[in-house]
């Protein structure tokens, strides 16, 4: 492999010293921690719980939050994470976006200065686990559909209903529930052991195997009055925390993109046919260069997203172009990755169709192609067409 194989446009050099450094240390940790496991992880469907706590001493946790033990590192540096973890696998940088673009960053945006300092140090460590219960059986894409309901009763509320694909709930210590009041929707936060909490695991699943998502069962869970988020009111509390993982998910799709790619190069410089490696077949340099080209136009739209949002200028709209475009072309390149491998590729000892797979899952969670088409449609027209 030659360093144009690697980086062909030298990218690299957009990041800062510091930036490549930590990006190095979290690609190590994946390649210590998960290569060596994921094949096993995937085929027996196990999320290594263990693996939370050596996450909290890297400071993967809630990285790009500030304060209650959380890193405060930019949303770049976030990026290059998400990047590195989901070359290892989605499920593992699902986990890191669930617990902290989702269920820390709600405590963080919208919670009580009580609810800050009881949650989130535990959460950045990884000993506390959290999940976040906004999509129902039968409201996906449209949350405002939502039918889990919390009335007040005396010193607190009674919650009500179900939710559904819901990452970690099973192992989950606090669940962040979105329920629909008497005044809007709103957030609280409901102990995973509260009576009337009830999580299931959704097995068997073709994707995300190496990762936990529950159907989760609300019967009468009462929580006392300061459970409830006051900072969040109505849908605009849990999108923002949505915008926060769509923006971890398009640099990771990147990271699957590359590490299919890689695979597929390494066998083709390898594996003979007809005398000579396939590698010198002008087709399959047709379709490495077409891997090539469409991750490094992936990892700029990235990163030019990643330096608006550290520059305070990004707008909920451009994260879904990121989203929408970089995860469908991971899939695309995971699919023509496997192609290279023939008959291999349908072998777990080969990455691209574990990644080909579990991208059909991160494609569908937090925001369908076509909810991200129909946001960046919106904002180009002026008109909503799914309202």
């Amino acid at each position: 492999m030659t360093d144009l194989a690697m980086d062909y446009l030298g990218l690299d050099a957009l990041l800062s010293p510091e930036e490549l450094a930590w990006r190095d240390t979290v690609r190590a940790f994946v390649g210590d921690r998960v290569r060596p496991n994921i094949k096993d992880w995937y085929e027996k469907a196990v999320f290594p719980v263990e693996i939370a706590t050596e996450m909290g001493r890297l400071g993967l946790l809630g990285a790009h939050l500030s304060g209650y033990g959380c890193p405060g590192r930019s949303a770049v540096e976030y990026g290059l994470a998400a990047l590195e973890l989901e070359a290892g696998d989605s499920g593992l940088r699902t986990f890191v976006s669930v617990q902290g673009s989702l269920a820390m960053s709600a405590i963080h945006k919208f919670g009580t200065e009580a609810q800050k300092k009881h949650w989130l140090p535990g959460m950045a460590a990884g000993e506390t686990i959290g999940c976040f219960g906004l999509t129902e059986p039968e409201a996906g894409s449209d949350p405002a559909g939502m039918t889990t309901t919390a009335r007040r009763v005396r010193g607190g509320w009674v919650i009500d209903g179900a939710k559904r694909w819901i990452g970690l709930a099973s192992i989950a210590d606090v669940a962040v529930i979105w329920a629909r009041t008497e005044d809007g929707i709103r957030g609280f936060l409901v102990p995973t052991d509260t009576p009337g909490f009830t999580a299931t695991p959704i097995e068997p699943k073709l994707a995300m195997r190496a990762s936990i998502q529950c159907d989760i069962a609300l019967a009468d869970v009462r929580v006392p009055a300061e459970a409830i988020l006051p900072g969040a009111a109505g849908l605009r509390g849990p999108f923002s925390c949505l915008n926060e993982a769509r923006f971890g998910i398009m640099w990771g799709a990147m990271g699957a993109a590359r590490d299919a790619y890689e695979a597929a190069l390494a066998y083709a410089l390898e594996r003979r046919q007809f005398g000579k490696p396939i590698a010198s077949f002008q087709l399959t340099q047709e379709k490495l260069v077409d891997m090539v080209v469409e991750i490094q136009k992936g990892l700029l739209v990235a990163l030019h997203i990643g330096r608006m949002k550290d520059a305070g200028t990004l707008v909920p709209e451009q994260i879904s172009f990121g989203k929408l475009n970089n995860v469908r072309t991971a899939i695309a390149i995971a699919r023509q990755a496997r192609t290279i491998l023939g008959g291999n590729g349908v072998a777990l000892e080969y990455s691209p169709m574990r990644h080909a797979n579990n991208l059909e899952g991160v494609r569908t969670y937090e925001g369908t192609d076509e909810i991200h088409i129909l946001i960046m449609g919106r904002a180009i027209t002026g008109i909503a067409a799914f309202s």
